[in-house]
Protein backbone atom coordinates (compact mmCIF):
# COMPACT_ATOMS: atom_id res chain seq x y z
CA UNK A 1 0.00 0.00 0.00
CA UNK A 2 1.87 3.25 -1.00
CA UNK A 3 0.42 6.11 -2.06
CA UNK A 4 0.03 10.08 -1.37
CA UNK A 5 -1.53 9.63 2.63
CA UNK A 6 2.08 7.61 2.82
CA UNK A 7 3.83 11.05 3.10
CA UNK A 8 3.39 11.62 6.88
CA UNK A 9 4.73 7.91 7.69
CA UNK A 10 7.62 8.48 5.90
CA UNK A 11 7.62 12.45 7.44
CA UNK A 12 7.42 11.39 10.54
CA UNK A 13 10.38 8.15 9.94
CA UNK A 14 12.66 10.71 8.41
CA UNK A 15 12.05 13.32 11.41
CA UNK A 16 12.81 10.05 13.68
CA UNK A 17 16.10 9.14 11.33
CA UNK A 18 17.74 12.90 11.95
CA UNK A 19 18.01 11.97 15.73
CA UNK A 20 19.55 8.27 15.70
CA UNK A 21 23.23 8.39 15.05
CA UNK A 22 24.75 4.90 15.34
CA UNK A 23 25.49 1.68 13.52
CA UNK A 24 23.92 2.03 9.73
CA UNK A 25 22.44 -1.62 9.91
CA UNK A 26 21.15 -0.99 13.07
CA UNK A 27 19.57 1.88 12.43
CA UNK A 28 18.07 0.68 8.88
CA UNK A 29 16.90 -2.27 10.92
CA UNK A 30 15.35 -0.06 13.47
CA UNK A 31 13.79 2.22 10.85
CA UNK A 32 12.02 -0.55 8.46
CA UNK A 33 10.84 -2.03 12.25
CA UNK A 34 9.54 1.05 12.59
CA UNK A 35 7.88 1.79 8.81
CA UNK A 36 6.27 -2.04 9.07
CA UNK A 37 4.89 -1.38 12.70
CA UNK A 38 3.40 1.78 11.32
CA UNK A 39 2.04 1.07 7.90
CA UNK A 40 0.29 -2.66 10.16
CA UNK A 41 -1.19 0.62 12.76
CA UNK A 42 -2.60 2.24 9.16
CA UNK A 43 -4.21 -0.84 7.58
CA UNK A 44 -5.54 -2.12 11.13
CA UNK A 45 -7.79 1.41 11.22
CA UNK A 46 -8.80 1.21 7.67
CA UNK A 47 -10.28 -2.68 8.28
CA UNK A 48 -11.60 -0.72 10.95
CA UNK A 49 -13.36 1.89 9.10
CA UNK A 50 -11.40 4.37 8.76
CA UNK A 51 -10.62 6.60 5.52
CA UNK A 52 -7.04 5.90 4.48
CA UNK A 53 -5.58 9.59 5.35
CA UNK A 54 -7.54 9.45 8.78
CA UNK A 55 -5.89 6.44 9.34
CA UNK A 56 -2.63 7.42 8.64
CA UNK A 57 -3.12 10.25 10.96
CA UNK A 58 -4.67 8.08 13.45
CA UNK A 59 -1.68 5.60 13.22
CA UNK A 60 1.21 8.56 13.11
CA UNK A 61 -0.56 10.27 16.36
CA UNK A 62 -0.43 7.52 18.25
CA UNK A 63 3.13 6.27 17.10
CA UNK A 64 4.64 8.79 19.16
CA UNK A 65 6.82 12.11 18.58
CA UNK A 66 10.62 11.48 17.23
CA UNK A 67 11.66 12.86 20.51
CA UNK A 68 9.80 10.39 22.81
CA UNK A 69 10.49 7.28 20.15
CA UNK A 70 14.41 8.70 19.15
CA UNK A 71 15.56 7.81 23.60
CA UNK A 72 14.84 3.99 23.52
CA UNK A 73 16.19 3.43 19.64
CA UNK A 74 19.03 5.28 20.76
CA UNK A 75 19.76 3.46 23.32
CA UNK A 76 19.48 0.39 21.69
CA UNK A 77 21.78 1.78 19.16
CA UNK A 78 24.09 2.78 21.57
CA UNK A 79 24.26 -0.93 23.06
CA UNK A 80 24.84 -1.50 19.09
CA UNK A 81 27.77 0.38 18.67
CA UNK A 82 29.36 -0.56 21.84
CA UNK A 83 28.92 -4.38 20.94
CA UNK A 84 30.79 -3.68 17.63
CA UNK A 85 33.73 -1.57 19.02
CA UNK A 86 34.10 -4.87 21.42
CA UNK A 87 33.83 -7.49 18.73
CA UNK A 88 36.69 -5.61 16.48
CA UNK A 89 38.81 -4.77 19.73
CA UNK A 90 39.13 -8.37 20.79
CA UNK A 91 39.52 -9.06 16.77
CA UNK A 92 42.90 -6.99 16.93
CA UNK A 93 44.08 -7.64 20.71
CA UNK A 94 43.85 -11.79 19.12
CA UNK A 95 45.65 -11.15 16.21
CA UNK A 96 48.27 -8.44 17.73
CA UNK A 97 48.70 -10.98 20.78
CA UNK A 98 49.40 -13.95 18.29
CA UNK A 99 51.33 -11.70 15.28
CA UNK A 100 52.99 -9.17 17.07
CA UNK A 101 56.70 -11.16 17.62
CA UNK A 102 56.77 -12.30 13.68
CA UNK A 103 57.59 -8.40 13.04
CA UNK A 104 60.75 -8.94 14.97
CA UNK A 105 61.44 -12.58 14.23
CA UNK A 106 65.05 -13.33 12.21
CA UNK A 107 65.78 -9.51 12.21
CA UNK A 108 69.27 -8.65 12.31
CA UNK A 109 68.93 -6.42 15.20
CA UNK A 110 67.18 -9.02 17.76
CA UNK A 111 70.51 -10.82 18.45
CA UNK A 112 72.07 -7.74 19.19
CA UNK A 113 72.69 -5.86 22.25
CA UNK A 114 69.35 -5.46 25.02
CA UNK A 115 67.64 -2.31 24.24
CA UNK A 116 67.52 0.83 26.65
CA UNK A 117 65.31 -0.38 29.93
CA UNK A 118 63.01 2.67 28.91
CA UNK A 119 62.17 0.68 25.55
CA UNK A 120 61.64 -2.09 27.42
CA UNK A 121 59.06 -0.84 29.37
CA UNK A 122 57.02 0.78 26.64
CA UNK A 123 57.25 -2.72 24.46
CA UNK A 124 56.21 -4.45 27.31
CA UNK A 125 53.50 -1.95 28.55
CA UNK A 126 51.51 -2.45 24.97
CA UNK A 127 50.60 -6.53 25.71
CA UNK A 128 49.07 -5.24 29.18
CA UNK A 129 46.96 -1.98 27.36
CA UNK A 130 45.97 -4.86 25.07
CA UNK A 131 45.14 -7.36 27.62
CA UNK A 132 43.08 -4.65 29.38
CA UNK A 133 41.23 -3.56 26.19
CA UNK A 134 40.58 -7.10 25.54
CA UNK A 135 39.09 -7.48 29.14
CA UNK A 136 37.36 -4.62 28.26
CA UNK A 137 35.74 -5.69 25.42
CA UNK A 138 34.78 -8.99 26.36
CA UNK A 139 33.04 -6.88 29.31
CA UNK A 140 31.44 -4.67 26.54
CA UNK A 141 30.48 -7.88 24.86
CA UNK A 142 28.35 -9.44 28.20
CA UNK A 143 27.02 -6.14 28.61
CA UNK A 144 25.36 -5.02 25.04
CA UNK A 145 23.75 -8.49 24.81
CA UNK A 146 21.69 -8.11 28.42
CA UNK A 147 18.42 -5.63 28.57
CA UNK A 148 18.88 -2.20 28.57
CA UNK A 149 18.07 -0.61 31.82
CA UNK A 150 18.89 3.03 33.34
CA UNK A 151 21.46 1.65 35.47
CA UNK A 152 23.26 -0.56 33.12
CA UNK A 153 22.92 2.55 30.25
CA UNK A 154 25.43 4.30 32.78
CA UNK A 155 27.94 1.17 33.00
CA UNK A 156 27.79 0.64 28.76
CA UNK A 157 29.11 4.38 28.83
CA UNK A 158 31.75 3.64 31.39
CA UNK A 159 33.41 0.82 29.50
CA UNK A 160 32.83 2.41 26.32
CA UNK A 161 34.85 5.07 27.81
CA UNK A 162 37.15 3.01 29.05
CA UNK A 163 37.63 1.25 25.80
CA UNK A 164 37.97 4.65 23.74
CA UNK A 165 40.45 5.71 26.36
CA UNK A 166 42.78 2.41 26.42
CA UNK A 167 42.74 2.16 22.63
CA UNK A 168 43.78 6.07 22.44
CA UNK A 169 46.77 4.99 24.90
CA UNK A 170 47.96 2.40 22.86
CA UNK A 171 48.37 4.02 19.41
CA UNK A 172 50.50 6.76 21.20
CA UNK A 173 52.31 4.16 22.86
CA UNK A 174 52.69 1.76 19.73
CA UNK A 175 53.70 4.91 17.36
CA UNK A 176 56.61 5.79 20.08
CA UNK A 177 57.14 2.34 20.24
CA UNK A 178 57.67 2.20 16.40
CA UNK A 179 59.48 5.51 16.58
CA UNK A 180 62.22 4.56 18.62
CA UNK A 181 62.74 1.29 16.91
CA UNK A 182 63.45 2.90 13.41
CA UNK A 183 65.32 5.12 15.59
CA UNK A 184 67.67 2.70 17.15
CA UNK A 185 68.12 0.33 14.23
CA UNK A 186 68.24 1.42 10.84
CA UNK A 187 67.77 -1.95 9.47
CA UNK A 188 64.22 -1.56 10.88
CA UNK A 189 63.19 0.66 8.04
CA UNK A 190 63.77 -1.88 5.32
CA UNK A 191 62.72 -5.02 6.82
CA UNK A 192 59.68 -6.49 5.05
CA UNK A 193 58.02 -7.83 8.37
CA UNK A 194 58.05 -5.39 10.01
CA UNK A 195 56.74 -2.84 7.48
CA UNK A 196 54.49 -5.04 6.76
CA UNK A 197 53.05 -4.84 10.03
CA UNK A 198 53.23 -1.51 10.71
CA UNK A 199 50.59 -1.11 7.75
CA UNK A 200 48.57 -3.71 9.13
CA UNK A 201 48.43 -2.16 12.21
CA UNK A 202 47.52 1.00 11.23
CA UNK A 203 44.76 0.11 9.29
CA UNK A 204 43.56 -2.15 12.16
CA UNK A 205 43.91 1.03 14.41
CA UNK A 206 42.02 2.99 11.67
CA UNK A 207 39.10 0.61 11.77
CA UNK A 208 39.10 0.53 15.38
CA UNK A 209 38.84 4.25 15.45
CA UNK A 210 35.89 4.04 12.94
CA UNK A 211 34.30 1.69 15.44
CA UNK A 212 35.18 4.26 18.84
CA UNK A 213 33.94 7.53 16.86
CA UNK A 214 30.40 5.33 16.20
CA UNK A 215 30.08 4.71 19.97
CA UNK A 216 30.65 8.54 20.67
CA UNK A 217 28.07 9.61 18.09
CA UNK A 218 25.46 6.64 19.61
CA UNK A 219 26.21 7.24 23.04
CA UNK A 220 26.42 11.16 23.43
CA UNK A 221 22.50 11.74 23.07
CA UNK A 222 21.77 9.14 25.19
CA UNK A 223 24.14 10.87 28.20
CA UNK A 224 22.32 13.97 27.49
CA UNK A 225 18.85 12.39 27.65
CA UNK A 226 19.96 10.97 31.15
CA UNK A 227 21.55 14.49 32.17
CA UNK A 228 17.77 16.14 31.75
CA UNK A 229 16.25 13.88 33.31
CA UNK A 230 18.73 14.15 36.15
CA UNK A 231 17.88 18.04 36.19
Amino acid sequence: MRGGDDVLVEERLRALAERLHGPRRLKADLLTEARHGLLDAVEAYREGGLSTAEAHRRAVAEFGTPGELARAYQTELAAGALRGLSLRVLAVAVTLTVAGDLTWRGSSWSEGPRPPAGYQLLSSSINWIWLAAAVLAAVGMLLAGRRATPGGQVLDAVVGAGLTGVLAVGVVTGAALLGWSFGMWDAALTWPPLLIGTVLIGAGHLWLGRAASCWIRAVRPVRADGARLAV
